[in-house]
Order: structure tokens, then sequence, then C-alpha cells
């Protein structure tokens, strides 16, 4: 199992604000987008989530930009489990250009709660185990 995940796509259009180049708000949604194509791809998904009757939700983003992401650009995002204890979990996101020339570092803490009361309650064991003997 591998705790980081990396894929690429190309900014469009409907993502630049008035500056041209890609809105704020648009990098945290590529932080969510990358960690879920990243939990399901190692099976800890929708379905696993749901069966666990859980569910994650974002408690807070911290995003450094470095250079604006601009149309047609492609990016090469990565993703890294960095932490996880009790209901929360952390993650590393860095956004760059495929020459490595970093545009944004995000930092995302994640809480693992019950979908039957929305409290925060211990992170599956299964989750815990796998994402920690990835990184070693």
């Amino acid at each position: 199992m591998d705790s980081s995940f990396t894929t690429r796509w190309r900014v469009r259009s409907y993502e630049l604000d008035s500056n041209g180049h890609v809105n704020n708000a648009v990098y945290l949604a590529y932080a969510e987008e990358v960690a879920v194509m990243h939990a399901e791809a190692l099976g800890f998904g929708r379905h696993w989530t749901t069966a666990q009757g859980g569910v994650w939700v974002v408690r807070k983003h911290e995003i450094v930009y470095h250079r604006p992401a601009r149309f047609g650009e492609e990016l090469e995002l990565t993703t890294t489990v960095v932490g996880m204890r009790g209901a929360r979990a952390s993650r590393r996101t860095t956004i760059s250009l495929p020459d490595a020339t970093l545009l944004a570092d995000i930092t995302t803490e994640w809480v693992w709660l019950r979908s039957s009361d929305g409290r925060p309650t211990r992170i599956p064991d299964e989750a815990v185990e796998a994402f920690s003997a990835a990184r070693g």
C-alpha cells in the first residue's frame, strides 16, 4: 500500500479567476479530489466508508501559494497521508508543473465522523494500520 498518490490534469477555463489564473478555492477542490482518488485507488473510498458507517470531512486547510496556475497548464498533484490518530488524519498535497515547479503546498486535516450522528469517532483500525504500514 502506498501512502502517496500522484495524478495529472489540465487547468480548465472555468477554474480561472478574473486575473486569468486558477481561483484560490479551486486549489482546495483539487486537494479534496486527489485525496478521494487516492482513497478509492486503495480500497478506502466511498463504498468502504459507507460500510464502516462513517464519513470523512475536512476540518482545516492550510495553503501556501508559490506561483499561479494558468489555463491549459498540466498540473501534477501528489497527496500523502502524513498521520492518523484518533478521529483525525492529515494529508499534504503538492501541486506543481511537470518540471517540478511548485505552485501550491496544502496541508489538510480530515476528521472521521459517524454518519449516524455526525460525531467524531476513532478512524477504523483497518485504515490506520494500512496507512501506517505504508509510511513505514
